[in-house]
């Protein structure tokens, strides 16, 4: 199933007494779908699988599948890479792991290792693994067997970044994972985006994805400068205390819960994300 356009790395919302709101993932699911995302990422680092038990996990990529299934859309599983050969799930979406920064023969043979045992989206987050990669490393990732893509989130756009897009091998999907550059990486050729920011305004990130993709520049450009600002605000503080502030204040979750070692976004940047809403 190939993979393209905006994928929305699902919120884990909670309920009153703290426990999992499958109901309303199950919602919100549907609601960027309907919207138009071309898939669905369940324990990404924006559904805070390390505050979840296992017994949550299971259930919250339960609801992820069936969803999926329903629409014919691809989902991408994090935190757990087992949880890939789950039928219904398309690949893992995996980092290198935190803190051991093993160099780049390291990182390719952890992932050689990994894709050989499930479908594999790559997530390249330096500044969470600690773990930078050169434009030879990541082209080289990009063609082990059984790697399908990367969400790419460097937080810059460099040298890097435009020889890895002017190299992809055929099959391989290139995702942006940084939401306030999703627009710039789409226009050198990225293929779409994973974007928490997409829960709020699903609708505009999906038609930026499509100008890009269709030669539309000038509407492109527009709806890329327009967005921008939501996804400062939505990560104004550590992700996704924001994001789940917004979505209770609009109706579609709960609470506005979450797990430490997070804490719950202040009122004034809810706000002011909010006021960014078009």
């Amino acid at each position: 199933m190939a993979l393209n356009g905006i994928l929305v790395p699902l919120i884990t919302p909670f309920d009153a007494d703290g426990a999992v709101a499958l109901d309303a993932l199950d919602r919100l699911a549907r609601d960027v779908l309907d919207a138009g995302a071309s898939g669905l990422v369940a324990l990404g680092t924006t559904g805070e699988p390390a505050s979840l038990t296992p017994a949550e996990q299971d259930a919250v990529v339960e609801v992820a599948v069936t969803v999926s299934r329903e629409y014919g859309t691809p989902l991408l599983v994090g935190a757990r890479p087992d949880l890939a050969e789950r039928p219904g799930v398309t690949a893992a979406l995996s980092t290198v792991p935190a803190f051991v920064r093993p160099g780049e023969a390291g990182v390719i043979a952890h992932f050689e290792v990994l894709a050989a045992t499930v479908p594999l989206v790559i997530y390249h987050v330096p500044q969470r693994t600690g773990q930078t990669l050169s434009a030879e490393a990541l082209l080289h990732l990009a063609g082990i067997p059984g790697v399908i893509g990367m969400k790419y989130a460097t937080t810059v756009i460099d040298d890097t970044t435009v020889a890895l897009v002017a190299d992809m091998p055929d099959g391989f999907a290139l995702l942006g994972g940084d939401d306030a550059l999703i627009s710039p990486l789409l226009a050198i050729g990225a293929h779409g985006g994973i974007l928490a920011s997409a829960h709020v305004d699903t609708r505009a990130f999906v038609r930026l994805a499509t100008a890009w993709q269709s030669g539309d520049h000038a509407r492109a450009r527009h709806l890329g400068n327009r967005l921008v600002p939501l996804a400062r605000a939505l990560f104004a503080e550590p992700n996704p205390s924001v994001l789940k502030g917004v979505l209770h204040t609009q109706g579609r979750i709960p609470t506005p819960a979450v797990r430490l070692p997070l804490l719950p976004a202040a009122p004034s940047s809810v706000t002011h994300a909010l006021a960014t809403v078009s």
